[in-house]
């Protein structure tokens, strides 16, 4: 449950990052496969520069070792033109960001 918590808050902040004119951007892919019970995947791309991928499954199900993985990534142009990067792992230990932008611990 915090996994869900976590990729749902991460997510409200990359959809709040400002853009441009968000009107102007177009779908340039969209993709989305719901496996079933299993996991789920998905991915698109937008012309303003933004994309996000992430694919989920449940292991060990039915288990009480019962647990969903998620990998994915996101990249978007921020308002100074830079392009930002974040991959992230999100299971049963926890939501693991990697980016060049993340600050690293000393």
């Amino acid at each position: 449950m915090k996994c869900i918590i976590v990729f749902v808050a991460l997510f409200a902040i990359v959809l709040s990052a400002p853009l441009d004119s968000p009107q102007d951007a177009q779908v340039l892919k969209s993709e989305f496969d719901n496996i079933g019970v299993d996991g789920y995947k998905f991915a698109f791309e937008t012309s303003d520069g933004t994309s996000r991928q992430e694919q989920a499954e449940v292991k060990n199900l039915g288990s009480d070792e019962e647990a969903i993985s998620i990998r994915g990534s996101v990249s978007w142009v921020d308002a100074d033109g830079q392009t930002y990067s974040l991959n992230y792992v999100a299971d049963e230990n926890g939501f693991q960001p990697q980016g060049d932008h993340i600050p690293k611990a000393p």
